[in-house]
């Protein structure tokens, strides 16, 4: 497990998935990181439902927050916001190591894979830096 976590990281962090900036969106908050310098961008197009039509960052930092910020927009989008909060929940818990994957009921499917963040602690941050500036502009910041 440990193995296909490094090849996804790797993956995600050298081909980013979603990595631009959209045209046309209705969302967009911005996660930092002063402990190690990441820095994304979150950008977001909901429509009137409340689906999440398309979701996109920018930005620069380590593997694993990159690999996160991609694994997520690609988690999210086509979810109500309703489920994406859902899934930021099971996320978060993920992470800390509150959740565990094997056991407990989640919608977290290829995200499960960043279940081993809970042991490097100072990786916490790194995981949920893009997932918090999600929560952030759809909670705080609509354009």
């Amino acid at each position: 497990m440990l193995e296909l976590y490094q090849q996804v990281i790797l993956d995600h962090n050298k081909q980013p998935r979603n990595f631009k900036k959209l045209e046309h969106i209705t969302h967009q908050a911005e996660g930092f990181n002063p402990m190690c310098g990441d820095r994304y961008t979150i950008y977001l197009n909901v429509d009137q439902k409340g689906t999440i039509k398309d979701i996109a960052f920018e930005g620069e930092g380590c593997a694993i927050s990159k690999a996160s910020a991609s694994m997520m927009t690609n988690s999210l989008k086509g979810k109500s916001i309703d489920e994406a909060h859902q899934q930021f929940n099971e996320f978060h818990q993920l992470i800390i190591g509150t959740l565990d994957p094997q056991g407990d009921q989640h919608q977290l499917g290829k995200l499960k894979i960043f279940s081993h963040i809970k042991n490097y602690p100072s990786r916490v941050k790194c995981a949920g830096l893009s997932w918090h500036a999600f929560k952030e502009a759809i909670e705080r910041n609509s354009i």
